[in-house]
């Protein structure tokens, strides 16, 4: 069965994209289930951030190739609304990679804001190999990621890459040996650095990250920063954990 397994570890949403007969492939229906799964972890106060993976032994092999014999734009775009959702998402991302992940699946890594890859990762483009043009975004996020050489190596050469390959190349924020529980629960460990943070807080500053990337000014980063950062300092989260550092710190010695 084609379904988005949804899971709530302290804080953080696990959602795992699972279709072990088609390789977790994103077919429209299997998209936009995961598409709905995020948009929900958005809506729920409790969450801070998402780790996004696939059902054991892939990550996600790409595209239903059924569905994409009737490639109208609509279609595509059906095809496209998980991971650009993922793309999208106002909270911190992660991918968990344990597996294969080629084509669309590339891209659904490439959506989220860091990846993590288990020894077993391969990261493919697949497109060439196929007689098809990527889609998606997939030149965009993946040059952005890894720069124009090792993008157009795995795009136009067909190369692809292992976990070990990957974080060398700037792909994979870290590589995690052992199964795939241990693989989620090392990407939920990172993220408590986001669930333990003031929601409000990680959604101001990755909404802030998107905008500073694009300036060439250090002098306009620390304009659009401004805003955000004074309405920060006058939060009640603020001010609780400024007085919980200031007791800590006045606490007598034993």
């Amino acid at each position: 069965m084609a379904e988005i397994i949804v899971e709530h570890r302290a804080r953080v949403a696990v959602l795992t994209v699972s279709d072990p007969q088609r390789r977790n492939a994103l077919a429209p229906q299997l998209s936009e289930r995961l598409a709905a799964a995020v948009a929900k972890a958005e809506r729920d106060n409790g969450i801070h951030a998402l780790v996004i993976t696939g059902a054991p032994p892939r990550f996600c092999a790409g595209a239903d190739l059924g569905e994409l014999g009737a490639a109208a734009p609509e279609a595509l775009r059906a095809i496209y609304a998980g991971f650009l959702a993922v793309a999208h998402c106002t909270l911190p991302t992660i991918a968990a990679v344990g597996g294969a992940a080629v084509g669309a699946g590339l891209n659904l890594a490439l959506a989220a804001d860091i990846r993590i890859a288990g020894p077993r990762a391969r990261f493919e483009a697949g497109f060439a190999r196929l007689g098809l043009h990527p889609g998606g975004g997939m030149t965009w996020m993946l040059q952005r990621a890894v720069g124009p050489q090792c993008a157009a190596a795995m795009t136009l050469f067909g190369e692809a890459l292992d976990a070990d390959a990957a974080h060398a190349a700037g792909l994979v924020h870290r590589t995690v040996l052992g199964d795939h529980e241990t693989l989620i629960d090392e990407a939920v460990g990172f993220a408590r650095g986001a669930a333990d943070a003031p929601r409000d807080l990680v959604i101001a500053t990755k909404r802030t990250m998107r905008i500073t990337r694009t300036l060439d000014s250090h002098t306009d980063a620390v304009d659009a920063e401004l805003a955000p950062q004074l309405a920060s300092l006058g939060s009640p989260e603020f001010a609780a954990r400024l007085d919980a550092l200031r007791r800590r710190i006045t606490r007598p010695r034993d």
